[in-house]
């Protein structure tokens, strides 16, 4: 059973995976079969597994009632975004279309921002592109900006690139002497 206070609440639970597990490689072969619909093919970014690894990045699979319906990566990236080049980048946000309109993509994105700001970002950036609406919404409405275009697609005339300052992480007071 799901607890309770993972991060996501009841029902919903956030699992750092490898970026070869079963429900991730699931997940993202169904996001790249959705580019294929929308884009007319794949998403074509070279991405290299360890890419994903702490410390320098983090792959996220979560689950709602115990099956597997959203992942979200994000890796570390030197983009200069809001004057610094601590940066990560947000990669293989994907809901399936059963869980959407039930707020997992906000509190999975919420989640890849908490990690992201814990291991010493400064920003999130992230790609995405004008045939996904849904998705344009959801970071607008979650704070993000729009950004320079970067990476791969970055001169292609469907993409939208948005950036997000993240607050300082504060370390939790050690033992008093």
């Amino acid at each position: 059973m799901p607890d309770p206070s993972s991060p996501g609440g009841p029902g919903l639970e956030i699992r750092r995976v490898g970026y070869g597990q079963p429900d991730a490689m699931r997940l993202i072969e169904e996001v790249q079969a959705e580019y294929v619909v929308r884009y007319g093919g794949r998403d074509d970014t070279p991405l290299d597994p360890v890419m994903f690894e702490p410390p320098r990045g983090s792959f996220y699979v979560a689950y709602l009632d115990g099956d597997a319906v959203a992942s979200g990566a994000w890796r570390r990236t030197d983009v200069e975004v809001f004057g610094t080049r601590e940066t990560a980048e947000v990669k293989r946000m994907y809901v399936v279309p059963r869980a959407r309109g039930r707020g997992v993509a906000r509190r999975l994105l919420a989640h890849l921002e908490a990690t992201a700001a814990r291991a010493g970002a400064r920003a999130l950036v992230l790609e995405t592109g004008t045939r996904q609406p849904e998705a344009m919404a959801l970071y607008e409405s979650s704070g993000y900006t729009p950004v320079p275009g970067f990476g791969y697609y970055r001169d292609a005339p469907l993409s939208r690139c948005f950036g997000k300052a993240l607050p300082a992480v504060v370390p939790a007071p050690g033992p008093s002497r």
